[in-house]
């Protein structure tokens, strides 16, 4: 290791790759182009004697090394801000905080969360990628994730924020054309609106091939806003996270008194991120969120 060869700019292009988990991406944020990126990367992985990111399906992943190198680039950061602010001690609930979680979860818990944080720390900056998917500790970029189900991890904190309900839905239009479904065996004549059964990567999700296993499907899609949508529009009968759906006065809720499921949320934060300041922030906010929305979630707000 020559860590007097080491440039500051190099970390924080380091950083950057950590953030995004793509050379490409990491160079429209420093304002350079790919090859930049992966010269520098590799100028400080000689100076540190040691590879700092590996290459995976999924993107550029940080290695051992390359996550103390990241935190040190994160100091910089840090200090940088502060001489910018001209001496002043800077928030430290700032920078950028990536997060996973599903399309509901991200609509109408974590964006409010989200707000609410920021009138707070004006300089965080939160991306939000809407995913209905399989939490993953390694995945390139990411701070925190929400999934449904509760994750088989033993690394990172792992939190179960709480659980929501879900039932079968109709719009008003379809329930007056096909008649209203007076018990599970016609429930299970219509055409189902849910995941698409061959994409889902999430177990607790397969409810409908336990709960009414002998409803076809009618539209499928990997997004809960289109399944709502869909259901709205008379596609079939859609089940439905109930704080989703019960926005909507043309969709009628299905035989709630035996078709309700409950599905829990669980947050999980990566055991390097949770010494940010900013991902911790966020993370207790989006708890808070969830606790004070726990009526709606269970679909009686």
């Amino acid at each position: 290791m020559d860590a007097g060869n080491v440039r500051a700019d190099d970390l924080l292009m380091l950083l950057a790759v950590a953030r995004t988990g793509r050379y490409t991406a990491a160079a429209q944020l420093r304002g350079v182009d790919h090859t930049t990126v992966a010269r520098r990367i590799a100028a400080l992985e000689e100076a540190l004697g040691g590879r700092l990111v590996a290459q995976s399906g999924r993107g550029w992943e940080l290695t051992t090394l390359g996550a103390h190198a990241a935190e040190t680039a994160g100091r910089i950061e840090a200090a940088m801000s502060q001489l910018a602010a001209g001496g002043a001690e800077p928030d430290p609930v700032s920078g950028v905080v990536r997060m996973s979680a599903t399309d509901g979860f991200s609509a109408y818990i974590a964006a409010p969360a989200i707000a609410g944080l920021r009138e707070r720390h004006p300089d965080l900056v939160v991306e939000v990628v809407a995913a209905q998917r399989r939490a993953a500790l390694h995945r390139p970029g990411l701070d925190l994730e929400v999934v449904v189900g509760q994750p088989q991890t033993s690394r990172g904190t792992t939190v179960e924020l709480g659980s929501y309900a879900l039932g079968m839905y109709a719009s008003r239009s379809y329930l007056d054309r096909h008649g209203h479904p007076r018990d599970l065996d016609e429930l299970q004549t219509h055409g189902l609106v849910y995941f698409v059964d061959a994409m889902l990567q999430v177990e607790a999700l397969d409810l409908p091939r336990r709960v009414v296993p002998r409803m076809r499907d009618g539209v499928t899609s990997t997004n809960v806003l289109v399944q709502v949508e869909a259901t709205r529009a008379g596609a079939g009968i859609g089940m439905l996270p109930c704080f989703v759906a019960d926005r909507h006065d043309d969709l009628e809720r299905l035989l709630p008194e035996t078709m309700t499921e409950r599905l829990p949320y669980w947050m999980i934060v990566r055991a390097d991120s949770m010494r940010i300041p900013a991902v911790a922030a966020l993370a207790d906010a989006l708890r808070e969120q969830t606790r004070r929305s726990k009526a709606m979630l269970d679909g009686v707000w």
